[in-house]
């Protein structure tokens, strides 16, 4: 709720009010995005060595205050206890990793000239990074999300514009403050708080937007960004499969769709959100994730009690879709083996279980983003790939199976940026691996190494001279000598028979 500048927060949980943060208007994001700007060069000055200081003091920072921060995002996202602590662990190893590897990656490249005409060159690539970066963050994750991406810019050289969903601002906005405030760190990572317009603003301003959130907005984000001529990476929506093959290892199978499908109500980009199972495992599965999820413990518990597993869906829009695909599934044929209707307080809804589902049901064919498993039954791993590949979004995916080799001939067949083998949601942690969506899913990684901070810097190329000339062959003046000099020199060292090196013609001409 928004009332005269000010932003209302309130806990999905119990609708009770959380917190209140500015509403920013435009001119306030550019005030904002200005002081930033002053600050980069001499940011950038200080090296990744310097830089990573000023990152471990947050992190020691962020630690301390953990009860605080994670109270805030437990409260705000109305969360699990054990959900919201999860996201404390992202902070921890994506500010460790970056911090300790950051030097490396953003190292100066040589590179060996490509031939004769250049033997006289030095040729290095340096990385230098975008001078504001803007981070659009979604509601699902108010610290994790930010963390997935923040570090690497920072440690980049670039100062770093955040914007936190509208509907979870609370904890993040505590982290900006720790770093402004608290650690003695420069004022290169600023935190923008507000609704739509206030997101707009920041895409305006900034030389780079980092934005993960829905498909339609992120294809707008990208128009605009075109239009601006400045780079966007955008991790958008999924509607992940997994598939559960003959062979697969059952007890795990059943825990990683539970816990990948439920995980945070369901509410994760990356999240199982279709199951296909082959038909001679298909009811030993079904019944057997049913009795699973029907032990989930589902509420906003006491802070510190990890009394429930999961908690609530974020905003009454998220559970409108969620009942919309259970309603749509049921009149087309589905059939809710546990779950299916929300609770009467609070925006819980219970571990749903569809069965009977096919490609004509939304469930099927949209994302969802909460606590729902449709299971279908495949006669083969040709018909789970197929129908896996049936879809707009190529996000992520999972295949289950105890055998080497169908896990690598499924998994090479599948149309999504992320493939986990007898394992849900795993690969996003996996640093050295980029973390991207194919088709409607987005537009370039997170993560990947060096990837993961060079995204953030421009390729400047240098080229210095090894001997010192006064001129070069091909400078002004021309004249006929200079010219057949040239001519028989680059034909000796550029061509790949002795006739064509020596000037002659060729036999067959």
């Amino acid at each position: 709720m928004s009332t005269e500048g000010k932003l209302e927060v309130r806990n999905p949980a119990d609708g009770s009010i959380v917190g209140v943060v500015e509403d920013m208007s435009a001119d306030e994001v550019n005030e904002l995005a200005a002081e930033l700007r002053a600050a980069q060069p001499a940011w950038e000055a200080l090296g990744p060595k310097g830089r990573a200081k000023y990152l471990l003091k947050w992190l020691d920072w962020i630690v301390d205050n953990q009860e605080h921060i994670l109270g805030l995002v437990h409260r705000e996202a109305g969360k699990s206890w054990g959900d919201a602590q999860i996201e404390l662990m992202v902070a921890m190893e994506v500010i460790n990793y970056f911090a300790k590897h950051s030097e490396e990656f953003l190292a100066d490249e040589t590179r060996s000239p490509h031939g004769p005409a250049s033997m006289t060159k030095n040729l290095k690539i340096r990385y230098r990074p975008y001078q504001l970066v803007g981070v659009i963050c979604p509601w699902n994750y108010p610290l994790g999300m930010p963390m997935l991406d923040v570090p690497q810019a920072l440690m980049a050289g670039c100062t770093v514009l955040t914007k936190p969903s509208e509907e979870v601002p609370l904890g993040w906005a505590e982290c900006v403050r720790g770093w402004n405030e608290e650690i003695g760190a420069p004022k290169v990572l600023g935190c923008a708080t507000g609704r739509g317009e206030t997101g707009k603003a920041v895409v305006d301003l900034v030389d780079m937007v980092q934005f993960t959130g829905s498909t339609n907005t992120g294809r707008r984000i990208g128009i605009r960004c075109a239009e601006r001529l400045i780079p966007a990476s955008l991790e958008l929506g999924g509607n992940d499969a997994m598939i559960v093959l003959s062979d697969a290892p059952m007890k795990r199978a059943i825990g990683g769709a539970v816990w990948g499908g439920l995980f945070n109500s369901g509410q994760s980009c990356v999240a199982v959100e279709r199951i296909y199972v082959e038909e001679p495992v298909y009811d030993e599965f079904t019944s057997r994730l049913v009795d699973e999820v029907q032990k989930l413990r589902q509420g906003h518990d006491p802070q510190g009690s990890f009394s429930t597993e999961f908690g609530a869906l974020a905003n009454d829009a998220q559970m409108a879709i969620v009942e919309r695909h259970v309603a749509d599934a049921v009149a087309k044929g589905a059939r809710v083996l546990t779950g299916g209707k929300r609770a009467e307080h609070g925006l819980f809804y219970p571990p749903t279980v569809l069965v009977d589902v096919d490609h004509t049901m939304d469930c099927m064919r949209e994302e969802t983003f909460g606590p729902l498993l449709p299971i279908m039954k495949v006669s083969s791993e040709d018909e789970a790939v197929e129908l896996a590949n049936d879809s707009n979004f190529g996000l992520a995916s999972s295949v289950w199976t105890a055998s080497k080799e169908r896990a690598e001939r499924v998994s090479t067949r599948i149309e999504a940026g992320g493939v986990n083998i007898n394992n849900a949601m795993t690969h996003v942690f996996q640093f050295p691996l980029p973390m991207g969506g194919w088709k409607e899913s987005g537009l370039g990684n997170r993560m990947g190494g060096a990837y993961g901070v060079r995204k953030y810097c421009r390729q400047q190329a240098v080229v210095s001279e090894k001997i010192h000339l006064d001129t070069e062959m091909h400078w002004y003046p021309y004249s006929p000598g200079k010219a057949a000099i040239t001519s028989r020199v680059l034909r000796l060292l550029e061509m790949h028979d002795w006739r064509r090196r020596l000037g002659l013609k060729p036999k067959d001409s």
